[in-house]
């Protein structure tokens, strides 16, 4: 391989929102970088699931299909 055609290697402070900070290695020109979303804060690894609900929707769709059963095609 080329030494000359790849990019630098090199470590990366990482930085989310939620105020998780960690260092990795990246191609990135930066020596900083921000996320939104991390392995702390992320629904699937913490187990915390936020519902963001404007007006009620999700209550009201819960609400509507909860005595929803499926129909069975009559033969």
């Amino acid at each position: 391989m080329k030494s000359t055609i790849h990019p630098a290697y090199q470590q990366v402070e990482v930085t989310c929102s939620c105020g998780n900070k960690f260092v990795t290695q990246s191609t990135l020109s930066k020596t900083a970088l921000q996320i939104e979303v991390c392995s702390q804060c992320h629904p699937f690894y913490s187990g915390k699931q936020r519902l963001v609900d404007s007006a009620g929707r999700v209550d009201k769709f819960r609400q509507k299909y909860a005595s929803y059963t499926k129909r069975t095609a009559k033969e």
